[in-house]
C-alpha cells in the first residue's frame, strides 16, 4: 500500500525541481498537442471536404464555447489546487473529500452548461453577428457540441485530480486513443456520409463520453486517500468553498478573455465568411504555443500549491525561476515557426488563396509577440498555485480584457482593419505580463513574512 502510494503521488517540494518539472510537463505537453491535433482535425476536414462556409462556421463558435466552459474549466483547475494542497499537507480525509466533491461538481456543471448551450446556441450567434450563410451551420454545430460537456467536464476534473498528485501520464493514454475515435470518426461522418459541421461534432463528442468514463476508472482504482468511490459522491461544503475560492476567479477571468474575445469575434464576423475562415485557420497555430507554454503554467500551479500546503515557501522562487525559462524557450522556438511558416501552416487548413493571405497576415503581426501572452499566463498560474485567485482576476480583467475592449471600442473604429484589429492581442498581453509580474513578487513576499510570523 505504502510502495503503491508512493509510485502513484509525486512529492513536488523536494528538488531536482528542474528535472521534476520537465517530466511533470511533458506529458501535459503532449496532452494538449494531441487535443489541438484533433480539434484541427475537425478544422481541417470540413475546411478541405465540406468548404468555406463549414470552416468558418466551426471557427466562428471557438471563443463563444471557451466563453461558457472556461467558467467550469476553471473549477477543475481549483480542484487540482486543493488537491494539491492537501497532499502536501498530508491530510488524508481532505484528498478523498476533494475528489468526491470535484467529482460531483462537475457532474452537475455538465449538465447545467449542456442544458444552457443547446438551447441558445442560436440567440448567442445573433448577438456576434454570424453570417447568414454561416448561422445555421454554426448553430448546429454548437447545439451538438455542447451535449458532450457533461463528458467534457467529468474529463477535465479529473485530470486536474491525477494531475495534483503528479499522474501526467493517463490523461495522455486516455486522450491519444478517444483522439483517434474523434479523427476517424470526422473521417467517417464528413466525406463518405457528407455530414459536414454535424459530423465533426458528433465525433468530437463521443470522444469526450469515451475520456470520460476512461478518467473515472482510473481514479476508482487508485490505491490512494484520492481514490474515487462512485457510492461516496457527494458536495463536501469546506472542500466546495475552497474549489470555488480558487477556481471561480480563475474560470470567470477566464471567461473575461473569452467575452473580449467573443467581441473580437464579432468585429471580425463583419468582415465576412473569407476573414472569419482566414482567422480560423490562423488562429489554430496560437493554439499550439499556448497549449506548451499554458502546460507549463499548470506544473508552475500544481508544484506551487503542494509546497503551500507543505509550508516550503523558500521553493517558490525556484519553481518559478525554472517555470519562466522553459516557457521563454519553448515560446521563442514556435513564435518564429509560425512567423516564417505562415503561408504553409494557413495552407494546411484552406487551399484558398483569399484565406491564406488573411491567416498569414494575421500571423505575421501577432507571432513576434506571443511570449508574452505566454508568460502571462505561466505567472498567473503560479500566483493561483500560492493562494491568491482573486488579485490575477482582476488584473486580467483590467490589462488584458480590459484593454481589448478600450482598443476595440476607441482605436478601431479610426482605422476599422483586420492588421488594426489584431492590434488588440499584443498590447493586451503585454500590460498584463507587467501586472501580473508584479503580482507575483508582492504574493511571495505575502507568503514569506506569513511563515516569518509562524
Amino acid at each position: 500500500m505504502k510502495k503503491q502510494k508512493k509510485r502513484e503521488i509525486l512529492d513536488m517540494t523536494q528538488g531536482p525541481f528542474f528535472k521534476k518539472i520537465i517530466f511533470f510537463a511533458l506529458p501535459l505537453i503532449f496532452t494538449g498537442l494531441l487535443q489541438l491535433l484533433y480539434n484541427s482535425a475537425d478544422t481541417i476536414v470540413v475546411g478541405r471536404f465540406a468548404g468555406k462556409e463549414a470552416l468558418a462556421a466551426v471557427g466562428a463558435t471557438g471563443s463563444l464555447v471557451n466563453l461558457i466552459l472556461n467558467v467550469f474549466i476553471g473549477l477543475s483547475m481549483g480542484s487540482g489546487v486543493m488537491e494539491a494542497r492537501h497532499i502536501g499537507a498530508g491530510d488524508e480525509k481532505g484528498m478523498s473529500r476533494c475528489t468526491h466533491t470535484a467529482m460531483t461538481l462537475s457532474v452537475l456543471c455538465g449538465i447545467v452548461v449542456a442544458v444552457i448551450g443547446y438551447f441558445f446556441s442560436g440567440t448567442f450567434l445573433k448577438w456576434m453577428d454570424a453570417p447568414d450563410d454561416v448561422l445555421p451551420l454554426s448553430t448546429i454545430y454548437l447545439q451538438i457540441y455542447f451535449l458532450g460537456a457533461p463528458g467534457s467536464l467529468v474529463y477535465n476534473f479529473g485530470a486536474s485530480l491525477l494531475r495534483a498528485m503528479g499522474d501526467t501520464k493517463r490523461p495522455l493514454y486516455i486522450l491519444f486513443a478517444t483522439g483517434l475515435v474523434n479523427v476517424a470518426l470526422n473521417l467517417i461522418l464528413v466525406i463518405p456520409f457528407g455530414m459536414s459541421v454535424k459530423g465533426v461534432a458528433i465525433a468530437t463528442i463521443t470522444a469526450q463520453y469515451i475520456s470520460a468514463v476512461c478518467i473515472v476508472l482510473c481514479l476508482m482504482k487508485l490505491q490512494n486517500p484520492c481514490r474515487l468511490n462512485l457510492r461516496s459522491l457527494r458536495i463536501y461544503k469546506r472542500e466546495l468553498l475552497g474549489i470555488v475560492k480558487i477556481g471561480l476567479p480563475a474560470g470567470l477571468q477566464n471567461s473575461l478573455f473569452s467575452i473580449s474575445n467573443v467581441i473580437i469575434q464579432t468585429s471580425v464576423n463583419a468582415f465576412g465568411s473569407v476573414a472569419m475562415a482566414g482567422i480560423a485557420a490562423g488562429s489554430n497555430y496560437d493554439g499550439y504555443i499556448f497549449t506548451c507554454t499554458n502546460a507549463i503554467a499548470q506544473t508552475a500551479m500544481n508544484f506551487s500549491s503542494q509546497n503551500v500546503g507543505a509550508g516550503t515557501y523558500e521553493n517558490i522562487g525556484k519553481i518559478y525561476r525554472r517555470c519562466l525559462i522553459i516557457t521563454i524557450a519553448i515560446g521563442a522556438v514556435m513564435s518564429c515557426a509560425g512567423f516564417f511558416l505562415r503561408e504553409q501552416i494557413v495552407w494546411i487548413f484552406s487551399k484558398e488563396p483569399d484565406v491564406i493571405a488573411i491567416g498569414a497576415q494575421r500571423l505575421a503581426l501577432i507571432m513576434p509577440f506571443y511570449a508574452f501572452c505566454s508568460l502571462q499566463d505561466m505567472t498567473t498560474g503560479q500566483v493561483r498555485g500560492m493562494g491568491y485567485s482573486v488579485a490575477p482576476m482582476i488584473l486580467s480583467i483590467f490589462g488584458a480584457c480590459g484593454v481589448r475592449l478600450l482598443w476595440i471600442f476607441v482605436a478601431l473604429p479610426h482605422n476599422p482593419t483586420l492588421i488594426n484589429l489584431y492590434w488588440a492581442y499584443p498590447i493586451s498581453w503585454t500590460v498584463t505580463f507587467i501586472a501580473q509580474l508584479v503580482m507575483y513578487f508582492v504574493a511571495k513576499r505575502s507568503l514569506m513574512k506569513r511563515k516569518q510570523a509562524a
